[in-house]
């Protein structure tokens, strides 16, 4: 008789997983218990030599799919003769390690008990198990025990109770365990706030008022959809007017895969990537002439699928697909309470559907996208945040890193991990802020969580820059932007050696004063080098020109043909007036609110404006998302341009496309010509490492076509997938910083 003390850190709370250990324990016959701590699980076992041993075997093969064990210590000791095999109350202590769960897709047991009729939970649209359900949206303090939980308002029933307490029960321990009896409910309300119905007949009524063409603002498991027939024009076009979103995509919901597969066409990789207990927003090709209005101009659409039984209830109950877009205004954070969505989104729905069970933290939706041949994220949070990035090396000290201005997200670091927040939104509103600061403080509590350091961006006026620098008594740190995007790479992918660091986006501020984009960095976990970079031009009127690609144009045509420029037919010229085109020039020539850039993203901004594609965004990213639809395979030429004192000059590049005959190819040639500039760049620095990070390395094009040109000259190339490599992933890289300097 032996006794065997374990110490599980890892994703080991919120699945099941102390129910797992119990039934493995009970079937050998051995006795000890299981108990949740705040650093993750301990188990303490005693008997036979033999079933400890088999006992291990299964816990390493046959442990909830969820589950992931980080770290594992085990210590033989002398038995003590326990009795029987046990699950004990959960213990705190002062500082928490366990790993959050993320909230999970509805198993297909508990599908199978919401569509059977003669099933207590049939339709229920808050049933879950240890297998499925909300987890991190739900939990307000650790150990994972529903008293931790927004459902401990909720006393269970004796049946459920029952369930709870049986160990053969797949609802044994699970904490959000309820039913129509004794658990939450809907109710569906019209704009006013006027209560229409509640219960069962939400339901049916929900489905006439969405086929009637009404938007209707749902509360779901991080916050709230607003809902309408994506395929009703008018519908989808009063969506955009209220929301004030004119073209940005909204993404859509659908049934199953047989409908996904009606009016688009997933890859295999998509198919499977749809289908993860995450359930994100897949990028899919739509089919032609489907879902024009819904991603107006563009040849992809956001296709996901129901992730929480009232969505399954709710598309079941229709024969076409939804919109199912954040319950907010355009680049505000997601609404999460039910005053909050009465007063917020009833002026953009006819009807709103509530809850009673709260939502403890937003959570917005993830977006993935397979870009060269893999998937990437695009924005990391539902059904991946609070997940860590584990690190092969320790942390030196607790880091807060509070990332960028758009896309934010902030991350924590300590020992060997960085937890990188849910995506929080662009850093533009008192409310963005607001949520901002809430995360913030909700992760550090959970976590027990106090800085030795905070590192924030570079640029003076980013609202988080200014948050950071408040803070008394702290270390604050000012990190690079791009610099800061390839030590996410490196983080990811866990390296601490020097790499070629190629970090491409819209801007970002440089040690110069100058807005960086198009840069060429060595790097280390300690210090980086700017070794080549685009030649700079001017944003014609700042802020205006990231949204207005014609400005960028006229900047570029200025440097090629200046006063010329007033009689060109092009256009980007003939977007504006003639007294216009004089005092942009005047701008232009004497640097009038013209701040240099060196910018890839805004290259791609001036090549839509040359080709009449877009002269003025309404949403971030809107022309490369254009330009990528019309890259062409077959097209395997590109233009000119010239590399010299570590300056890579575009403007024969622009010359060439100014005079080029066959403009439908322009798209692929450019891009074809940033893929050789990369390759030749790189080998001219000669270091075999190369990590790709920054919005522009969401082309998937570009992407992968220099990830295959790197690998045939032998070069190790590094991309990112776990975090985005847009700012959304630049908190990982800052936190990296921080802890390791």
């Amino acid at each position: 008789m032996v006794r065997l003390k374990l110490h599980l850190k890892g994703v080991v709370q919120g699945m099941g997983f102390r129910p797992f250990v119990y039934r493995a324990a009970k079937g050998l016959g051995l006795k000890g218990y299981v108990i949740n701590d705040t650093a993750g699980v301990v188990v303490e076992i005693e008997g036979p030599q033999d079933n400890i041993d088999r006992f291990l075997l299964i816990l390493k093969h046959e442990k909830p799919s969820l589950a992931n064990i980080y770290y594992q210590e085990a210590r033989y000791q002398e038995p003590v003769g326990y009795d029987d095999f046990e699950i004990r109350p959960s213990t705190g202590s002062e500082r928490n390690e366990v790993v959050l769960l993320p909230d999970i897709a509805t198993c297909k047991e508990c599908l199978e008990e919401l569509t059977a009729h003669s099933d207590r939970r049939f339709l229920y649209p808050f049933i879950n198990c240890t297998n499925c359900g909300p987890r991190f949206t739900i939990i307000e303090r650790l150990p994972y025990d529903r008293s931790n939980t927004s459902m401990k308002g909720f006393q269970m029933c004796p049946a459920c109770q029952k369930e709870h307490n049986n160990p053969s029960d797949r609802r044994f321990h699970a904490q959000p365990n309820a039913c129509p009896v004794c658990g939450p409910n809907i109710s569906l309300l019209k704009d006013d706030g006027t209560t229409i119905t509640e219960g069962q007949g939400v339901i049916e009524a929900l489905f006439e008022k969405i086929k009637d063409g009404k938007i209707v603002a749902i509360k779901g498991i991080g916050g709230f959809h607003l809902v309408c027939d994506a395929t009703n024009d008018s519908t989808v076009a009063l969506l955009r007017k209220r929301k004030r979103r004119p073209d940005k995509p909204f993404a859509v919901m659908f049934r199953d895969m047989e409908q996904v597969k009606e009016y688009a066409e997933p890859t295999v990789l998509e198919e499977s990537l749809l289908l993860l207990h995450s359930r994100p927003i897949v990028l899919v090709k739509k089919k032609d002439g489907l879902l024009d209005t819904v991603s107006p101009h563009l040849k992809s659409v956001g296709v996901f699928l129901p992730y929480s039984p009232l969505h399954y209830i709710i598309l079941k109950g229709l024969d076409f697909p939804v919109v199912a877009t954040s319950g907010n205004l355009s680049e505000e954070p997601i609404i999460k309470e039910n005053d909050e969505a009465l007063k917020r989104l009833s002026p953009i729905s006819h009807f709103i559907l509530l809850h009673n069970r709260p939502i403890h933290r937003r959570c917005d939706d993830s977006v993935v996208k397979v870009v060269g041949g893999y998937p990437q994220i695009i924005r990391r949070s539902r059904g991946y945040a609070p997940l860590p990035v584990m690190l092969p090396f320790r942390l030196k000290r607790r880091v807060l890193a509070v990332g960028g201005h758009q896309k934010n997200t902030f991350a924590i670091g300590f020992e060997d991990r960085i937890i990188v927040s849910q995506h929080i939104s662009d850093m533009e509103t008192i409310e963005s802020m607001s949520y901002f600061e809430e995360a913030i403080d909700d992760l550090s509590s959970i976590y027990k969580f106090e800085p030795d350091v905070i590192i924030h961006d570079l640029h003076p006026g980013y609202e988080t820059t200014r948050w950071a620098i408040k803070q008394k008594g702290i270390e604050k740190i000012a990190i690079q932007h791009h610099y800061a995007h390839i030590l996410s790479c490196m983080a990811e992918n866990g390296l601490n050696e020097k790499v070629i660091g190629v970090a491409w986006d819209g801007t970002g501020y440089g040690e110069d004063g100058t807005l960086w984009g198009g840069e060429f960095l060595t790097c280390d976990i300690n210090s980086y080098e700017r070794v080549f970079h685009f030649k700079p031009f001017r944003l014609i009127g700042g802020e205006k020109a990231v949204r207005e690609p014609r400005r960028i144009a006229l900047s570029i045509l200025f440097e090629l043909f200046n006063d010329k420029v007033m009689d060109m037919d092009i256009p980007p010229v003939r977007g504006f007036k003639e007294k216009e085109l004089s005092l942009l020039r005047m701008a232009w020539h004497k640097g009038i609110n013209s701040p240099l850039s060196s910018s890839a993203g805004r290259l791609f901004d001036a090549l839509a404006s040359f080709l009449g594609i877009l002269q003025v965004c309404t949403y971030e990213a809107q022309a490369a998302m254009m330009i990528e639809d019309l890259f062409d395979p077959a097209v395997k030429d590109f233009y000119s341009y010239n590399i010299k004192d570590g300056e890579i000059d575009w403007v024969p590049a622009f010359h060439d496309l100014v005079l080029d005959s066959d403009k439908a190819k322009a798209p692929t040639r450019f891009i074809n010509t940033l893929s050789r500039i990369i390759l030749e760049v790189v080998s001219l620095i000669g270091e075999k490492r190369v990590c790709l990070s920054g919005g522009v390395f969401q082309n998937s094009p570009l992407c992968g076509i220099i990830t295959e040109k790197l690998q045939k000259e032998g070069f190790l190339v590094y991309t990112q997938k776990l975090v985005p490599a847009n700012d959304g992933g630049i908190s990982l890289g800052q936190a990296f910083f921080g802890g390791m300097s």
